[in-house]
């Protein structure tokens, strides 16, 4: 049975008059524990499609619900990891965390509190940097951070919006596999964006392409046939996925590729000619003066004496 259903999804912005249809007609089903990737261009409306999940959006049409009910808004059931961070700088890694886990759980004891906050920043490896402030801390911890907040909230369904895309290629590797550890670790239901088909199909159980906007639409649904504890250095050579990759691709590049558009223009040339730096001119104002053709004048002078 479906736990995240999106149903003819569709989602604009601007004026009526002047409306960008962003997502149009968008199907989607997750089941409980499985993780699905959305791969797509940048400016597609991923992040669009998450922020509708998330209920920091509404849809335009269609209807977006969880364990069979219609998401309203924002809710503690739903973990978002952006791709920013956005942690507080003034604060230690330890208190953005425990910022979340008093929202979310007030009625709790302050020694379990303190516990849950433990067990997740041991859970990504921070635990010798608890006391350290963002400004403190690397790109790659800074994400770990986020990850282990979104997580300690003990959401239904983990929201990642590109969260690896601002990285360097080393730490968003050793990333990759540490994030999809930990939400396999975890059971939790985990929806992923990214633009990289190579993230998708590494961390995903299920891949599936968002074609180029505008009124972008979901593409065909590819099961990640992998083992799940997946060695990145075997992945290589493994011919499943390479073959998974070349079908993912070249649907992006084919059926869900933003159609060419060719545009007719009339040119009006500037009414300029080029100068001949070697012949003197006189200087107005200090600058030499451009030649227009409009200014120039045929005389004919008598040499007869």
């Amino acid at each position: 049975m479906s736990f995240l259903v999106l149903h003819q999804v569709s989602k604009g912005f601007g004026p009526p008059e002047a409306r960008r249809e962003v997502l149009r007609g968008v199907d989607l089903s997750v089941k409980q524990g499985e993780i699905v990737a959305i791969v797509g261009y940048s400016g597609a409306g991923k992040s669009t499609l998450l922020h509708l999940v998330s209920g920091l959006l509404k849809p335009d049409a269609g209807s977006v619900s969880l364990g069979g009910r219609v998401i309203e808004g924002p809710g503690t059931d739903r973990g978002v990891v952006f791709q920013n961070y956005s942690l507080l700088p003034w604060m230690t890694v330890a208190e953005n965390i425990r910022l979340a886990v008093d929202s979310v759980f007030p009625d709790w004891s302050e020694t379990r509190r303190s516990e849950q906050v433990d067990r997740y920043i041991h859970l990504v490896n921070l635990t010798h940097a608890r006391d350290r402030r963002p400004s403190e801390l690397s790109g790659g911890m800074r994400q770990r951070v986020s990850v282990a907040r979104a997580l300690a909230m003990d959401p239904q369904i983990l929201l990642l919006d590109e969260p690896l895309g601002a990285l360097d290629a080393l730490t968003r590797g050793t990333l990759q596999d540490e994030i999809s550890g930990i939400c396999r670790a975890s059971g939790k239901t985990v929806v992923l964006i990214t633009n990289d088909p190579d993230e998708g199909i590494l961390m995903a159980d299920r891949i599936i392409p968002l074609s180029a906007g505008p009124g972008a639409i979901l593409g065909p649904s590819f099961p990640v046939a992998l083992d799940p504890t997946r060695d990145r250095r075997a992945l290589n050579h493994d011919p499943r996925f390479k073959a998974l990759r070349a079908e993912v691709v070249a649907w992006l590049l084919g059926p869900g590729a933003r159609p060419a558009i060719s545009v007719s223009r009339k040119l009006i040339l500037p009414d300029l000619e080029p100068e001949d730096l070697e012949i003197p001119r006189p200087l107005i104002g200090g600058r030499r003066r451009s030649r227009r053709r409009s200014e120039e004048r045929r005389e004919t002078v008598d040499l007869t004496p």
